[in-house]
């Protein structure tokens, strides 16, 4: 009930031509992640800068349209605007997995530099759709979540593991693991259960999820940066006033620049609580890494062979 009450809201609030001043935003990380906490100042950003013309309601927690419905849900114009997270469209298209190969961006410099070479492919590919880009913000660089400890790549065989979109389910099939589909709102309820006994994510989703009521191990191996952006509705966009476009534009910038501080200030913050609510936080061990230099290999074949000349394009303009 609460979500259909929630679509019909957003579905009455953006009408193509008719009333493009008040726009529903969903959003995927609960109120508390920087994620959500940066699209709501977005939001005050856009009301300020147009004054007054255009608002937008931000409706957190995947709410309004979860993580696979998204894209489709703003091209059909469910709602005018949402955030998704890149990697999770690599099943439409394999070049938005980019962020997802493991160890080829590392760290937050690093990763700034794969995304302003995949941004140009990924505008061409969402103009087509009737989209266009606003902003990105990364999550923290992603660790592993155990129950037991690990050591190898070996001592993942047979452990049942979290995945969250194709490329984290293809990495936990290369080190052994079993890989299960579950979205963030559900880990704690998957680990309870035995659905899952590990996983890899940032440290943001594990204090979201409290991962210390569950496991007692994280390795900060670092695997990938993954990222968010923020898409609207193309249609939408050129109907509102010149004012109310420029706003956006311009709260867009403002958002990317912000939220890429917080990334990286919430890294810290978030490892820290991870550790002072009894997690032990581990150095990779050196076999491990060992281990995860064959499947960044592997899978960064595999995508260069998935994703074909967009591969080339963005792999040669980080270079």
């Amino acid at each position: 009930m609460l979500k259909q009450s929630l679509l019909a809201l957003a579905v009455s609030s953006f009408t193509f031509g008719a009333q493009a001043d008040e726009w529903t935003m969903s959003a995927h990380a609960p109120d508390g992640n920087y994620h959500t906490q940066n699209a709501v100042k977005f939001a005050e950003d856009v009301a300020l800068l147009s004054g007054g013309e255009l608002t937008i309601s931000v409706t957190s927690n995947s709410a309004l349209l979860k993580r696979p419905e998204l894209k489709r849900g703003v091209q059909r114009g469910i709602v005018p605007i949402g955030e998704v997270l890149i990697s999770a469209l690599g099943n439409e298209d394999p070049a938005y997995a980019a962020d997802a190969v493991p160890l080829m961006a590392t760290t937050f410099d690093e990763a700034r530099a794969l995304w302003a070479a995949a941004k140009p492919v990924y505008d061409e590919k969402l103009a087509v759709d009737g989209l266009m880009s606003l902003y990105s913000v990364p999550w923290p660089p992603q660790g592993i979540y155990m129950k037991d400890p690990v050591s190898a790549g070996s001592d993942f065989e047979g452990v049942k593991f979290r995945a969250y979109n194709a490329s984290t389910a293809r990495l936990a099939e290369l080190l052994g693991a079993v890989p299960a589909t579950i979205a963030s709102s559900e880990i704690s309820q998957a680990f309870s259960t035995g659905v899952i006994s590990g996983m890899i994510t940032s440290p943001t989703t594990g204090v979201d999820s409290q991962a210390w009521d569950f496991v007692t191990n994280y390795y900060d191996v670092k695997a990938f940066i993954p990222k968010n952006f923020v898409i609207v509705n193309k249609s939408a966009f050129d109907a509102l006033p010149e004012k109310s476009q420029k706003a956006i534009l311009e709260a867009a910038a403002l958002a990317e620049t912000r939220g890429w501080e917080m990334a990286i200030q919430t890294t810290t913050d978030a490892t820290k609580t991870l550790s002072d609510n009894g997690i032990t936080v581990n150095e990779t061990p050196a076999q491990l890494a060992e281990d995860f230099k064959g499947v960044g290999a592997t899978m960064l074949d595999e995508w260069k062979a998935n994703a074909g000349d967009d591969a080339t394009t963005i792999i040669n303009a980080m270079n």
